[in-house]
């Protein structure tokens, strides 16, 4: 399917699941009022309406992903300058990193490009999916420039079995994990809990973090950033890395909330007393 034809189906959808079928309107009318409580409610609005009509392009994209070439998997998506030099000194340096991002822009596509462009090789943390032929689709997607996948629970274990070898795993830092064993934090004006396993995990094999984003830079085109947020994570304190990529996930969250996963029912949990 060309994109013109894609993105022209894209807003046939956007009318189905906004206009007729409201789908979760209500969960991302409350994430949106609550995150950004200093916004009107024609700005709350409009988001929303953005929000869906880039939901509707995201999901047509990621299934473009099956029949795209590399060359224009590329043109589509890819590098500023200083995250592709970033990338390649720690590379030049052989040294394997831990990845954080979050749900916003393309990710899919973005860990598609970084496998096409860069030395390391690509480790994407993920949950299976119960229904065994989507779960084979998302694996196909997800695998076909490359980029290896792994389940959450044997991620420690596979990234030491890995540890010979100059790679990068990702841990997509905006999923909601159980609220009793959680990093509880304030984000976008909320409590917030916050997977321990990613600083944990850095924390014991001290692989750089490096924190990358997707801004979107129109319909169709996406562009990544990259940041280094701690290059020794032994030596820092309970917390701190948790801190680091989530201000910066704030950060970009507001200069571009449209293209968050709103949907997501990522405020479901109540902080427990303890916490």
């Amino acid at each position: 399917m060309p994109f013109r034809v894609l993105y022209a189906v894209s807003d046939f959808f956007y009318v189905v699941l906004y206009h007729i079928l409201g789908y979760r309107k209500e969960v991302v009318y409350n994430n949106l009022r609550n995150s950004f409580p200093n916004k009107t409610e024609q700005e709350i609005k409009d988001i929303r309406k953005r929000y869906y009509k880039y939901l509707c392009d995201l999901f047509l994209e990621t299934f473009k992903t099956l029949t795209i070439n590399k060359q224009n998997m590329q043109k589509h998506c890819y590098f500023n300058a200083e995250a592709k030099a970033l990338f390649d000194k720690l590379a030049a340096e052989n040294k394997s990193i831990i990845l954080v991002m979050g749900h916003l822009g393309n990710w899919e596509w973005a860990g598609n490009t970084f496998s096409l462009q860069l030395k390391q090789q690509l480790y994407v943390i993920y949950h299976p999916i119960t229904n065994k032929y989507f779960d084979w689709l998302m694996y196909k997607m997800r695998t076909r420039f490359g980029t290896k996948l792994i389940a959450m629970k044997d991620t420690f274990r596979e990234m030491l079995e890995n540890k010979n070898e100059l790679n990068a795993t990702a841990f997509i830092a905006d999923q909601t994990p159980a609220p009793d064993t959680a990093y509880w934090t304030k984000f976008m004006h909320q409590d917030t809990p916050i997977f321990r396993g990613t600083e944990l995990i850095a924390r014991k094999i001290n692989y750089p973090v490096v924190y990358a984003t997707v801004k979107r830079v129109k319909r169709g085109e996406y562009e990544m950033h990259a940041k280094l947020l701690v290059e020794t994570p032994k030596a820092t304190a309970e917390g701190e890395i948790s801190e680091l990529h989530t201000r910066q996930l704030e950060r970009d969250i507001i200069a571009q909330p449209e293209v968050w996963l709103w949907s997501h029912r990522r405020w479901k949990h109540t902080k427990p007393a303890t916490a």
